[in-house]
């Protein structure tokens, strides 16, 4: 064979050999990651989180050389991780099946890997010591209040974000004493030589103090200019303060007619001497159209829809017609009902923070305790006292028709409803996930019956529900663990139980009162020898409480565990022979509007030989 023949076929069995080693490599490669534990779990969870050979595995399919290339850039990713926590003498490591990322060979023994093959990737970290703050300068003559806003001492972890946020703090603090041209820079740090000590200097500038300048409103279109003037608090040539303005901020935006009110602060002082101030809007859309849709064993399925317009006038009025499908099946239904309801919302009458509603509706309910037809028209004036206290004052009329117990009743009700409202968990919806504070109402309501019989009575009730945050009693992070109570009394007096309109009576039973037990089925029953001999007749007073644990898991999942029990009787008086208590489990799926719920429950005693040994429920947002 003379060396042209032999030189071509080294060369074919090298390119045969290649393209099988080619056909059986993977590309895109997949892999596994693991990250050695440093012993601290929130520090663990950055690292897992800062990493994008563990971010994109799923998401982003890389070659073998690119698998390298990820790897070498989180070296210094995951170093920039742990120096935020105050280790800066770390290092990490990254090995890929056994070999290091520096290692020239990796390359070729990624690529001989065969398909179906995970690389493994071995991350390590050596911490090194933990950093601490030593001198702490400020090259600025400032008050000895502001100074002590920067909250950070000798001796403590020199974690970033805690150094950072003291630098913030001391910003928010010269800006809140009316030095709106202040300036904080980022502190410069000095690495002692001999020990694993950090020496910080912060540069600050307080500038002078200025008093607001001029307000201007950028970006309306349809809300008039003079519903905003009347509404802020904030005014030309008084102290400057950032809290004041964001407080403005927040009030504007809180009129529910612009999804977004950004702020523009001056950099000089305009002819009025002060800082000019800029609120700047996006108005949202006008007209929403919404559907709803909820299901429990006992009332069955309900579907709604809604249509809204929130800026009628260009006054922010909020003007809404909704209609809902009830008790679509359900053990304690009798047919299908509805809800139709129209409001009208007057923002800001006749004062700040004061609020005029007008609403009508019209009902049908056929449920195993009572069928009711109903027209409702009523009037709400409510005023917000602070940022967690309302009053409202109003009337009701109502026409209605109840059947109960094969007798046909037909009343005129007249009410004048007065409530008081606390609310200190925060949350701009009902539908939020509340973490700590107190919900808490108090109402009383006189009203005037007109029918068989004619009675007059006043209905008073107290709901209550607070939220604790078990972050503060356990090493875990805010907001993952929750233990939430509730408790509820009312009370109808002046009119004995069968002379107060059944829709006027306290039922329990349900996802309102005692979950695990029939809608309305827990109370007073009609007696043996009645035609509705076993369904329930209400009474004239109510006292339930709940406790539930939340928990949740990873970014959208979470569970509850709940206990309810209450009782329904002719005073308010604690029988706990009369007490039913219903036990169940749920699980949460948390959205941007609020978790979807999906609740389970069984009674501990069965009423009847008709009770479900478990109810169900599936709705949006928390039970309470």
């Amino acid at each position: 064979m003379n060396q042209t023949v032999f030189a071509l076929v080294i060369a074919v069995t090298g390119s045969v050999t290649a393209l099988c080693s080619f056909a059986r490599a993977a590309d895109p490669l997949t892999y596994r990651v693991e990250i050695a534990s440093v012993g601290n779990s929130d520090m663990d969870a950055t690292l897992q989180a800062t990493s994008d050979l563990q971010s994109l595995r799923g998401t982003a399919p890389v070659s073998p050389f690119g698998l390298i290339a990820r790897a070498r850039s989180d070296v210094d990713r995951l170093k920039t991780a742990f120096e935020s926590y105050g280790y800066y003498q770390g290092s990490a490591a990254i090995k890929i099946n056994g070999l290091n990322v520096t290692n020239p060979g990796l390359g070729e023994a990624l690529t001989a890997l065969p398909a179906g093959k995970d690389a493994q990737v071995q991350i390590s970290i050596a911490l090194g010591p933990l950093y601490h703050l030593g001198r702490i300068d400020v090259d600025a003559d400032l008050p000895e209040a502001i100074l002590g806003a920067l909250g950070l001492k000798t001796g403590q972890p020199a974690v970033a974000s805690a150094v950072l946020e003291g630098g913030a703090r001391m910003l928010t603090a010269l800006q809140e004493k009316g030095y709106a041209f202040a300036a904080v820079d980022p502190p410069v740090a000095y690495e002692s030589a001999d020990s694993p000590v950090l020496d910080l200097r912060f540069h600050a500038v307080m500038g002078p103090k200025v008093n607001i300048g001029e307000v201007h409103i950028d970006g309306l279109k349809r809300v008039r200019e003079s519903l905003l003037r009347d509404r802020l608090l904030l005014h030309t040539g008084q102290p400057y303060s950032s809290s004041a303005v964001e407080r403005a901020r927040r009030d504007l935006l809180a009129l529910g007619v612009f999804s977004q009110v950004s702020l523009g602060i001056g950099t000089a002082v305009d002819e009025s001497g002060g800082v000019p101030i800029t609120f700047k809007v996006r108005e949202r859309l006008r007209h929403t159209f919404s559907t709803g849709a909820a299901y429990s064993s006992d009332l069955g399925g309900s579907g709604t829809v809604k249509w809204t317009d929130r800026n009628v006038f260009g006054g922010a009025q909020l003007f809404s017609i909704s209609a809902s499908v009830l008790n679509l099946g359900g053990s304690d239904t009798t047919g299908v009902g509805y809800d139709a309801t129209a409001t009208y919302l007057m923002p800001d009458f006749g004062h700040r923070d004061q609020s005029l509603q007008f609403a009508v509706s019209a009902l049908k309910q056929s449920l195993q305790a009572y069928d009711q037809t109903a027209r409702t028209s009523s009037v709400t004036l409510a005023r917000k006292l602070s940022s967690i206290w309302t009053v409202s004052i109003g009337g009701a009329t109502t026409d209605e028709q109840i059947i109960q117990n094969a007798q046909t009743h037909f009343y005129t009700l007249f009410a004048l409803p007065l409530t008081v409202t606390y609310d200190s968990t925060n949350l701009a919806s009902p539908l939020e996930d509340p973490r700590h504070g107190i919900r808490a109402s108090v109402s009383l309501t006189p009203t005037l019956a007109l029918g068989h019989p004619n009675s007059r009575f006043l209905i008073s009730r107290i709901n209550a529900a607070t939220y604790f945050d078990l972050n503060h009693l356990l090493p875990i992070e805010p907001g993952r663990t929750v233990l939430a109570a509730r408790a509820l009394a009312g009370i109808a007096a002046g009119a004995g139980e069968l002379s107060l309109p059944p829709d006027q009576r306290f039922y329990g039973g349900g996802s309102g009162t005692i979950r695990g037990y029939q809608y309305q089925s827990v109370g007073p029953k009609f007696q043996v020898g009645d035609p509705a001999a076993g369904l329930p007749i209400g009474g004239t007073a109510i006292t339930a409480a709940s406790v539930e644990l939340r928990q949740r898991f990873g970014a959208n999942l979470g569970a509850a565990f709940f206990v309810d029990a209450g009782q329904v009787s002719g005073s308010l008086r604690a029988v706990p022979d009369q007490f039913s208590i219903g036990v169940g489990a749920g699980i949460r799926y948390y959205t941007p509007i609020g978790p979807i719920r999906f609740d389970i429950a069984v009674p501990t005693k069965r009423m009847d030989s008709v009770q479900d040994k478990f109810e169900f429920y599936i709705g949006l947002g928390q039970s309470f």
